[in-house]
């Protein structure tokens, strides 16, 4: 190695500005304080490293510096012994910040992938830096998290209103109450609770009950239409009678996402606040969403009471439409692509309404179970359909004539749906297929084979069908099924280590000479397919541990999360893999809401030469994250 003279000299004052410089393009020296940066420029050193020179041997003691790539390139070498390059570290990132962070050798080896340029700040230096500057710690800790909530920031600059005119969805509801509540006891006369709206300007009042002022119910302008107004109730009669008692409630330190989706699944415009158990206030869903044309609860709705395929189709549009308005206002991707699924959901539900009416089927004989991205509440604006059905066992054991009664409405249904907006499953993963429309003892049967054969298809059916969860009709259906499968395959290791060697298959597309390796196919040539390649790295192996610990949860961050309890893995390292994952999703949306506002297809494909730099970084650093996952489930099966 051959050293530079450094820029710690006090005369050097032109080189340490010139350092500032450069760091200041790369997080998270963007976002320090000025005080940290020059702390950091000042006590800098620059090392060169001619081409495929080793800047640090994996396994050689603790390392005593911290390098900052200036210029060139650096591939990291596994210390497996095979000399596998993992990834290439590219101009504004650090290495081996965990070995520096936790005292200890690094496992890998950092070679010179071209001539390059490394600051290096020593050891000491580096641990007084983590202990003054919150940023710098932050990113040394939680490395994806930070990045992420850079993007999210660059992101939200580009919104025009300014803070108050927003309401971001990411906040305590405690935080988001506009005013104290308004209670009034539930014995009172009508008269009272009109009188109070009208002088408070509200339109809706929580009533309590007895000396205690327990929650008993709230009385809203709708309650007065329908139950005084029409009616012509008289208006000294007690309030109790025409109130809408056990409103739902969230505590204070509830998200304000959270209220959006109650008030999306119930259909509903009005959230009771309490904390301490005590009433704290009302969220309405104008506070949620004043700046918004179409509100969440609205939304559901208009769905709940929408009398045509005709009228789900608009608003489908009206939902996928809430989409950017959630993004920019920061609503985080897990969070919308929770609310993109309970609305969908409620489509689907109306949808089988309609159907199931016209049909003559009765909600209580069947469960209609959701599939795919749908049944792990991580749908996207390029989701398909993806479900089954799952009706009782026939006391006759004759199920092909229960199949052939369910089968038309089904298929009729799966149509209703392609209308409103949900593509029909090329693959044919739908109720409709006389395949997925089965009896309880039949999936039972479906999926003991797939677990005792464990080939290719078995496989690739469960990746598919071990995700459901019950949409519609009768819950317990599902439920059952659920409770048995997750008894009979915890214990079967064979099938468990087939379907981790089946995850394993998929590497992240990094690249050695380029961050990336990219797709060669003729209809998305020099692309990243962010689902197959991306997402579903997180979601295959997620799926693994949560089977294999017997987590009953379907979608893929509480699946990470509780596994790595049982497994007792850190809550840092789950909390890595979840941010990466939601990073990846973060990303689709925007790529896929893009494309939509341009009047295109929405899709998962795009290109890393199109992307900014943070971008790149922060895709990269998700890549690493599943591939750090990936090696963890490699472990656990010893593949």
């Amino acid at each position: 190695m051959a050293s530079v003279p450094g820029t710690a000299s006090s005369s050097a004052t032109g080189l340490v500005a010139a350092t500032t410089a450069q760091l200041r393009r790369h997080a998270p020296f963007d976002a320090m304080q000025d005080a940290h940066v020059a702390f950091l420029a000042e006590r800098l050193k620059l090392a060169y490293f001619p081409e495929g020179e080793v800047i640090l041997a994996g396994g050689a003691g603790i390392p005593e510096v911290c390098n900052v790539i200036k210029q060139g390139a650096v591939i990291v070498v596994s210390g497996s012994g095979s000399e596998e390059v993992e990834l290439a570290l590219q101009v504004g990132e650090c290495f081996p910040v965990g070995a520096l962070l936790a005292n200890r050798p690094a496992t890998r080896t950092y070679r010179a992938s071209s001539d390059t340029f490394c600051y290096q700040l020593s050891r000491k230096d580096f641990h007084e830096l983590v202990g003054m500057s919150d940023v710098f710690r932050d990113f040394c800790t939680h490395r994806i998290a930070h990045l992420l909530h850079h993007a999210l920031g660059n992101l939200q600059k580009d919104v025009i209103a300014t803070s108050e005119e927003r309401q971001p969805l990411e906040r305590p509801l405690r935080e988001a109450i506009r005013r104290e509540a308004v209670t009034l006891d539930e014995g009172e006369p009508i008269r009272t609770a009109l009188e109070l709206m009208v002088h408070e300007k509200i339109g809706s009042v929580i009533l309590t009950r007895g000396a205690e002022k327990s929650l008993s119910g709230i009385v809203t302008l709708r309650d007065v239409a329908g139950r005084v107004a029409l009616p012509r109730t008289d208006i000294d009669r007690p309030v109790r009678e025409v109130m809408t008692p056990d409103p739902a409630t969230l505590e204070a330190g509830e998200f304000a996402f959270q209220a959006a989706m109650r008030m999306a699944e119930l259909g509903i415009h009005h959230i009771v606040v309490t904390e301490a158990g005590r009433i704290a206030g009302m969220i309405s869903e104008r506070d949620l969403f004043r700046l918004q044309r179409i509100g969440i609860a609205s939304l559901g709705g208009e769905i709940q009471v929408a009398k045509s395929i005709e009228r789900l189709a608009q608003l489908a549009k009206d939902v996928r439409a809430l989409v950017p308005s959630l993004l920019l206002q920061g609503v985080s991707a897990e969070h919308v692509t929770q609310i993109l699924s309970t609305l969908n959901d409620r489509l689907t539900r109306r949808v089988i309404a309609l159907e199931a009416r016209e049909a003559g089927i009765e909600p209580r004989e069947f469960c209609w179970l959701a599939l795919g991205s749908e049944g792990r509440h991580e749908q996207t604006l390029a989701s398909d359909q993806d479900n089954g059905l799952v009706f009782r066992d026939p006391e006759d054991g004759d199920g092909e004539a229960q199949r052939a009664r369910f089968l038309p409405f089904a298929a009729q249904v799966n149509e209703a749906l392609a209308k409103v907006g949900f593509p029909l499953c090329r693959g044919g993963i739908m109720a409709g297929n006389p395949q997925w429309c089965l009896s309880e003892g039949e999936w039972r049967a479906r999926f003991s084979r797939w677990i005792a054969t464990g080939d290719p298809q078995a496989i690739l059916n469960a990746i598919i069908f071990f995700d459901f969860r019950p949409l519609d009709g009768e819950a317990s259906l599902a439920d059952r099924l659920r409770g048995w499968l997750s008894e009979a395959i915890r214990d079967q290791q064979i099938f468990l280590r087939a379907l981790a060697q089946n995850a394993l298959t998929n590497r992240p597309p990094l690249g050695v000479v380029r961050d990336f390796t990219l797709s060669d196919d003729a209809d998305h040539p020099g692309t990243i397919d962010l689902k197959v390649n991306g997402a579903t790295l997180f979601i295959d192996a997620a799926r693994v541990m949560a089977l294999a610990e017997g987590v009953p949860f379907t979608g893929t961050a509480p699946r990470i999360r509780e596994a790595a309890v049982r497994r007792g893995l850190t809550k840092e390292e789950a909390e890595g893999w979840v941010s990466a994952f939601h990073y990846l999703q973060l990303f689709r949306l925007r790529h896929q809401t893009s494309q939509v506002q341009k009047g295109e297809v929405p899709t998962n494909y795009v290109d890393p030469d199109r992307l900014n730099d943070l971008d790149r970084r922060l895709l990269k650093e998700a890549l690493r994250t599943a591939r750090g996952m990936q090696r963890r489930l490699a472990l656990d099966y010893h593949l």
